[in-house]
C-alpha cells in the first residue's frame, strides 16, 4: 500500500470549511427575492435551437404585451452574445444606479431592457478570468451563474406585470436556466418549421419535463415568408407554414405562428419599436402570440388596469 496522502476532495471537508458559504447563497436569494418582490409573471423565453430568430421574437413580444397595458421588461441572459440592447436602442444607454439599485433603461416603446451589450461593445467578447488553465469551461458556468445573479439582486425591476428572460440556446442550458429561475417561471419554446429545430427543441421539452417548471407552449417562428411585394406568405423550410407539431407534444400548445418579415428584422437592427414598422399580417401574429399567452397567464389575475384580451 502506497504512504502517499490520497487528495481531499470537497467530500472530506467538514461543514463549509469556513467559507459561510451557506449563509451567502441564502444572503443572495434574499436580494434576489427582494429585487424582485413587485414582479408579478417571469417568463424565460427559450430554444434548443440557435438561429430561430428568439431574441427578435423576445423583443417583439414584449411589445405586443406593452401594448396591452403591461408593464413589461427584458433580462437578456445570453452573456456571451447579447443582443437587446441593441434590439432596445439602448445599446448607449447603460443603467446608472439610483436609490434602489440600477435604473432600468427602457425602449421607446416602454420595455425595460437589461443586456450587457450596454456594457460590452459589440466588438469584444466577455471574458471570465479562471483560476486554473484547461478549466475556464467550470469557471465559466460558476461566473455566469454568479454574474446573472448580481444582476438580478442589483437591477431595480420596480412593479413589473411581467419579466422575460432571453436565454442562450442549448436543451441542457434551458433546464440549467429553469432551475436557477426558480419554479414560478415558465418557458415558453421557439422553433422553425424545420424538422431540424424541431427535434432539437422536443429534446429541450422532454429535458423541462424533469423539472417543476411550467411549459407555457411553443412558438412557430419564421412559418413562412412574408413576401412584401404580394402581401404573401411564402413557405421558408421544407415543412412549409402551418405543419402539425408532431414531436413537440411535450412543448405544450402552439401559442402562435409567427412569418418572417424582412421589415421587422429592419427594425429590430435599428432598434425602433418592431410593431411600428412590421407588416400588418407579422404584427397581428405576434399581437395573436401575447393574447395567447396572456391567456396561459390567466391562473395569476390580471392587473386592474389590464384591458381585455381581443
Amino acid at each position: 500500500m502506497s504512504d502517499t496522502p490520497r487528495p481531499l476532495t470537497y467530500r472530506d471537508i467538514a461543514g463549509d470549511g469556513g467559507s459561510d458559504v451557506v449563509a451567502q447563497v441564502r444572503e443572495r436569494a434574499r436580494r434576489i427575492a427582494e429585487a424582485l418582490s413587485g414582479v408579478r409573471r417571469k417568463v424565460a423565453i427559450a430554444s434548443g435551437k440557435g438561429g430561430v430568430g428568439k431574441s427578435t421574437l423576445t423583443r417583439a413580444l414584449a411589445a405586443a404585451l406593452a401594448e396591452r397595458g403591461w408593464r413589461v421588461a427584458i433580462l437578456d441572459a445570453d452573456l456571451n452574445g447579447p443582443s437587446q440592447a441593441r434590439l432596445g436602442g439602448l445599446a448607449a444607454a447603460t443603467p446608472v444606479p439610483g436609490p434602489r439599485g440600477l435604473a432600468m433603461p427602457r425602449s421607446a416603446d416602454g420595455v425595460g431592457v437589461v443586456s450587457l451589450g450596454a456594457f460590452v461593445p459589440e466588438s469584444e467578447a466577455l471574458e471570465f478570468d479562471s483560476v486554473s488553465q484547461g478549466d475556464s469551461f467550470t469557471w465559466r458556468a460558476t461566473r455566469e451563474f454568479t454574474t446573472l445573479a448580481e444582476i438580478l439582486a442589483g437591477v431595480d425591476w420596480g412593479e413589473l406585470d411581467a419579466l422575460l428572460f432571453d436565454l442562450p440556446p442549448g436543451a441542457e442550458r434551458t433546464v440549467q436556466f429553469a432551475e436557477f429561475l426558480g419554479t414560478d417561471t415558465g418557458v415558453v419554446l421557439v422553433t422553425v418549421p424545420s424538422a431540424v429545430s424541431r427535434g432539437v427543441v422536443a429534446r429541450s421539452a422532454a429535458a423541462l419535463a424533469r423539472t417543476p417548471n411550467p411549459v407555457l407552449g411553443h412558438v412557430l417562428n419564421m412559418d413562412g415568408y412574408l413576401c412584401g411585394g404580394c402581401d404573401e406568405v411564402r413557405p421558408l423550410f421544407p415543412a412549409g407554414p402551418g405543419e402539425g407539431d408532431d414531436g413537440l407534444a411535450a412543448a405544450g400548445p402552439r401559442l402562435g405562428s409567427v412569418p418572417f418579415d424582412p421589415a421587422l428584422a429592419v427594425a429590430c437592427d435599428r432598434g425602433d419599436s418592431p410593431l411600428d414598422s412590421a407588416h400588418p399580417a407579422a404584427a397581428d401574429a405576434v399581437r395573436s402570440l401575447a393574447r395567447r399567452l396572456v391567456e396561459r397567464l390567466s391562473d395569476d389575475p390580471p392587473h386592474p388596469d389590464e384591458p381585455e384580451a381581443p
